[in-house]
């Protein structure tokens, strides 16, 4: 279960970095990823050019960051707000001005050998469209 949280913590000390390397070596070669009310993607190379999209529409600091895990470190769940500044319009979104917005999201993973083997995020969408209009 330590090992988990440990793994969880840096998941997100490396995203808050900037740090995508790191960060995406914390994933396994098969990662499953279930994007928060959209498709769900499967493997590394999937989940670098998601970043990459995200990377350049949001800059996002992750905050309040909590995390559980179960007792065999076999799954875990984080809770968070997401401090954002909206820099370049994602397509079917409303239009980009630099808009800041605090989003309050939570995330599930699967852990297999000592990496993230699944995520799966949440968050209130129509907040978050509320916040940037």
């Amino acid at each position: 279960m330590n090992e988990t949280i440990a793994l969880i913590r840096n998941y997100y000390a490396a995203f808050n970095a900037g740090d995508m390397e790191t960060f995406l070596g914390l994933l396994t070669d098969d990662v499953v990823h279930d994007i928060n009310q959209g498709e769900r993607e499967t493997g590394k190379a999937a989940f670098r050019a998601f970043m990459g999209r995200m990377n350049g529409a949001y800059r996002e600091t992750l905050a309040d960051i909590v995390v559980m895990a179960t007792p065999d470190g076999a799954r875990a769940a984080a809770e968070f707000l997401v401090l954002g500044e909206y820099l370049r319009a994602d397509p079917g979104l409303p239009e980009a001005h630099g808009q800041k917005y605090r989003l309050p999201a939570g995330a599930f993973f699967e852990v297999r050998a000592g990496k993230v083997a699944r995520v799966t995020n949440y968050y209130n969408l129509q907040d978050w469209i509320a916040q940037v209009r």
